[in-house]
């Protein structure tokens, strides 16, 4: 069974930095890509960031690059999502998703998504 679990989110002044984990478990992690998407109140889902974890290649949407950086640890099954210089439009849910590929930030399918974890940056 997949599992993706989030966690690593919370209350962080504007500014401030946070690491957000995605543990996996349940198919073979260096075959797929996991993404970073957010959902802030009122708004649509939007995608974040995405690792291929086969080579390590890397997108983010352009609002994040620079402040955020996505990274893989294979032998913790784990990805993480390194966020600097939060700012209040950051405020969202956050969710790591399973997906067998991504590039420019384009997924393909959605196999399974995390619970969330609620990221809230105060101004």
């Amino acid at each position: 069974e997949v599992q993706l679990v989030e966690s690593g989110g919370g209350l962080v002044q504007a500014g401030g930095s946070l690491r957000l984990s995605c543990e996996a478990s349940g198919f073979p992690f260096d075959d797929y890509a996991i993404g970073w998407f957010r959902q802030a109140p009122g708004k649509e889902r939007e995608g974040v960031s995405c690792i291929n974890n086969s080579d390590r290649k890397t997108d983010y949407r352009d609002s994040v690059k620079g402040r955020f950086t996505v990274s893989s640890d294979s032998v913790k099954n784990t990805v993480y999502l390194q966020m600097i210089s939060l700012m209040p439009e950051d405020t969202a849910v956050y969710y790591c998703a399973l997906t067998p590929y991504c590039h420019l930030m384009r997924w393909g399918p959605i196999h399974s998504w995390g619970q969330g974890t609620q990221v809230t940056v105060s101004s």
